[in-house]
C-alpha cells in the first residue's frame, strides 16, 4: 500500500536551496528542470521544493523530520563542513528515546535528523 512519503517545502532562491542541500549531500534528481521545482534526494530518502518567492523566512513552519541510523557520523559531518546547527538543536537524546539534532535551511524549514536509542 503506501510506500514512502516526499514532503514538499517552500523555497525562495532554487539556487541557493539547490547549495545548502548539496552541503548536506543531497543531489538532484528527476529529467526536467522545472524552473519553480525543485527535487533532491539522499540515500533512501526525497525532498521536493517549491519556489514560494515572496516566502518571509520568519514566518515559516515548513519542517520535516528525517531518521538515520548514524546520528553521530552524519553529526559530525555536518560539524566538518561548518553547517550551521539550530541554537537549540545540539545533538542530545530526548526524553521519548530519539537523538537528535536540527536546523535551518536557507528559508527556515526544520530539519530535524533523529534516530532511536
Amino acid at each position: 500500500m503506501l510506500t514512502a512519503v516526499h514532503p514538499k517545502l517552500p523555497m525562495r532562491n532554487k539556487s541557493a536551496t539547490r547549495a545548502f542541500y548539496d552541503r548536506l549531500g543531497f543531489t538532484e534528481f528527476g529529467n526536467v528542470d522545472f524552473d519553480n521545482y525543485l527535487m533532491l534526494q539522499r540515500d533512501d530518502i526525497q525532498i521536493h521544493f517549491f519556489q514560494f518567492k515572496d516566502l518571509d523566512p520568519q514566518e515559516n513552519y515548513g519542517q520535516i523530520y528525517i531518521r538515520t541510523d548514524a546520528i553521530e557520523m552524519l553529526y559530525q559531518s555536518f560539524i566538518d563542513k561548518m553547517l550551521s546547527i539550530h541554537p537549540n538543536g545540539s545533538i542530545e537524546t530526548k526524553p521519548w528515546g530519539q537523538k537528535e539534532f536540527s536546523m535551518l535551511d536557507p528559508d527556515h524549514n526544520l530539519l530535524t535528523f533523529g534516530q532511536a536509542v
